[in-house]
């Protein structure tokens, strides 16, 4: 069953379960890190959706270069009825640059304890792959007291960001992978807390970064907003699992301990509002972050370039739009390219980890004005 949902990636390097038994995570975290000195070539591992437990050691390449991605969402003051989709896309204009307004963007870091930075300026910015912003609107309530509780307003569009750290995670990773390879980190160690440091500063600067994503997006549609919830789906943290403390790592898997959740579709999908029932020490306190890929990403322009162009696969059959000036881009993030996301969130409900709160749908899904994306 879980398998349904784990391992959006071909090449991933390990699967459990939800019903392996712990001894069994303990040793997939060694067996995984073990296989990375055969067949990797770069930083980052390549495989999603997988989460991993280890005593007396941790292993910064199982959390990846985009330390801190993650999902936030925001509720906006427009009406999803008065919204025209000409409009919005016009004044969504580009945000891929960095940001002209520089003293908001200390005020934002200040606030979120992000201190000064060769990467400041990619603050505000999604940057490539799956990353995204998404104007979105309820499609269907399962529980207006949750929503009420959490402050959604369901005649309102809301706004989902999923973006990471940029580079500074990629330099984390990097000055751990030029000092030890692919090598864990003895937990107590000084070594592990410079790690952790550093670790723990790119997830303020991701949550920082997606705030001011949202915050420019909102700005530049001339609509006010705040944020429902933020929660990162690639980090390490202590964590007591079945009596044995040890270290959690999650890569494209979201904390089923943090409250309500959403599970994005592709852009072309729905995505859902979820409130975790339990927190289930079988899965790892985990959930899947989204649907998960069906194609590799380099298949993905041979198969589709011929049936759909570009300007086509800028347009949804939601009746959505995308904004994705990239050619390649916009081929490898296509809707054919993702499983269908009420397959994965059905998986979730039935093994009772899961309450449908919300379902969404897509209005206008930002990627980039540019002809790249980096």
């Amino acid at each position: 069953m879980g398998r349904r949902w784990l391992g959006c990636c071909s090449k991933q390097l390990h699967r459990f379960s939800f019903r392996a038994p712990l001894s069994a995570v303990l040793r997939g975290a060694v067996a995984c890190a073990r296989l990375s000195q055969s067949g990797i070539k770069t930083l980052n591992l390549d495989f999603y959706g997988q989460f991993y437990f280890s005593k007396g050691i941790f292993y910064p390449t199982l959390v990846g270069n985009d330390i801190g991605c993650g999902m936030a969402l925001w509720q906006t003051d427009l009406l999803a009825a008065r919204v025209r989709l000409d409009k919005l896309d016009q004044r969504v204009g580009n945000i891929d640059q960095p940001m002209a307004d520089a003293e908001a963007r200390a005020q934002a870091m200040s606030l979120a304890g992000v201190l000064p930075s060769e990467h400041d300026s990619s603050l505000g910015t999604i940057g490539g792959g799956n990353h995204f912003a998404e104007f979105q609107q309820v499609d269907t309530v399962y529980a207006e007291s949750a929503l009420s509780a959490l402050g959604l307003r369901p005649k309102h569009l809301l706004l989902l960001v999923h973006s990471g750290s940029r580079g500074w995670g990629e330099r984390v990773l990097r000055r751990h992978v030029d000092a030890f390879g692919h090598r864990g980190l003895k937990d107590d160690s000084a070594e592990a807390q410079a790690y952790m440091a550093e670790h723990d500063a790119a997830l303020r600067y991701a949550r920082c970064n997606r705030s001011l994503v949202a915050q420019r997006l909102l700005r530049n549609v001339r609509a006010e907003g705040r944020v429902l919830l933020d929660v990162h789906h690639n980090f390490v943290e202590r964590a007591t699992l079945g009596g044995q403390a040890g270290c959690l790592h999650r890569k494209g898997a979201t904390p089923s301990d943090q409250g309500p959740v959403m599970i994005p579709g592709s852009r072309g999908d729905y995505s859902y509002l979820v409130r975790p029932l339990r927190a289930c020490h079988d899965t790892l306190l985990s959930l899947a972050h989204g649907a998960g890929r069906k194609w590799v990403r380099s298949a993905c322009k041979d198969r589709l370039f011929k049936l759909m162009t570009p300007t086509q696969m800028g347009r949804t059959a939601l009746g959505s739009r995308v904004i994705c000036n990239d050619r390649q881009l916009i081929y490898e993030e296509a809707p054919q390219a993702y499983k269908g996301i009420d397959s994965v969130v059905q998986a979730l409900v039935g093994a009772g980890l899961i309450e449908l709160l919300a379902r969404t749908k897509p209005v206008l899904t930002y990627k980039t004005r540019g002809e790249c994306c980096e």
